[in-house]
């Protein structure tokens, strides 16, 4: 019986990992194919039969755009699943991608079984759903036990947990508790942005910041940043408000006072992008020295 292939196209190895860990926690018998932009992908799909892809929108060399559009122009490859997974939402980026012949949509960061339930939708119309459950219901391989990332975030309910409900809303809705004082409109200067969670989100200011990553503060909230928790930082700096939506994870938390009454955290969050636009943009945000160098909560 032959196997649904699934292609995951990202630039970034970090969100790569934790589509494919989603996928194979749910559907052990999956094969899954990669690519590291969308030069790389036309190469797989010219050459291996693909049931669906999913795939990132900024990337170097070819964008998700870019290759979506060549997929529905070739012949062998114009009714496979498309399925967008990137941190674009803005409705004009949502009708560009459907005018170009996307399947749906996945906001980035998402949880497991946000993931998990477009594939299905997509794997549905595609009359695949039955042999990949088919392959789901198989004993799964023991080749994924040791994988590292597996043994890094195994617990971690917000990315990989299945037992968890599918959220109701976008990844990037305002959390429950009342804004705390960072999340105020800053004055020109200051380093603030939004740091969006697979189920929550929450205003920072940037204390520290570099091509690789980036130092927040952020008010304590539930539930609380964990570490290795993917996320995206949306950035609005300038005079003309750009705005860049920075992949990447959680690579420490923790309390900026020495109390666990703490009312604030430090995170550092470290960028996985690739794309040389947002590059740019970080090295013009850091020569302008938009940044709050010295910043005190409450302040």
């Amino acid at each position: 019986m032959s196997k649904v292939t699934v292609l995951v196209v990202d630039d970034a190895a970090f969100i790569r990992d934790l589509v494919k860990k989603g996928l194979r926690s749910h559907f052990p018998g999956v094969q899954i194919e990669e690519a590291i932009n969308g030069r790389k992908a036309q190469q797989i799909l010219a050459r291996v039969p693909i049931d669906l892809v999913l795939c990132d929108w900024e990337m170097p060399e070819m964008s998700g755009l870019e290759l979506l559009t060549w997929v529905r122009s070739e012949q062998k490859t114009a009714k496979v699943p498309f399925v967008m997974v990137t941190s674009r939402g803005d409705k004009e980026n949502v009708v560009q991608a459907i005018q170009a012949g996307v399947s749906d949509y996945i906001g980035k960061p998402f949880s497991n079984d946000q993931l998990v339930t477009k594939v299905k939708k997509a794997l549905a119309k595609a009359g695949k759903l039955q042999l990949l459950a088919q392959q789901a219901a198989k004993p799964a391989s023991t080749g994924f036990g040791g994988d590292s990332l597996s043994a890094l975030t195994g617990g971690k309910a917000e990315v990989v947990a299945p037992s968890k409900p599918a959220a109701s809303a976008p990844p990037a809705a305002a959390p429950a508790t009342p804004a705390a004082k960072p999340a105020k409109p800053a004055p020109a200067g200051r380093g603030q942005g939004t740091l969006r969670l697979p189920n929550s989100s929450c205003e920072c200011v940037i204390k520290a910041l570099s091509l690789k990553e980036a130092q927040l503060v952020v008010k304590v909230q539930e539930p609380l940043p964990q570490v290795l928790e993917s996320a995206v930082l949306d950035l609005q700096q300038g005079e003309d408000n750009e705005v860049a939506r920075l992949n990447g994870y959680l690579h420490s938390v923790a309390a900026m006072e020495n109390s666990p009454a703490s009312e604030w955290l430090l995170v550092l969050f470290r960028f996985v992008d690739k794309d040389p636009q947002k590059l740019d943009y970080l090295s013009r945000l850091i020569a302008r020295g938009s940044v709050q160098k010295h910043y005190s909560p409450g302040a």
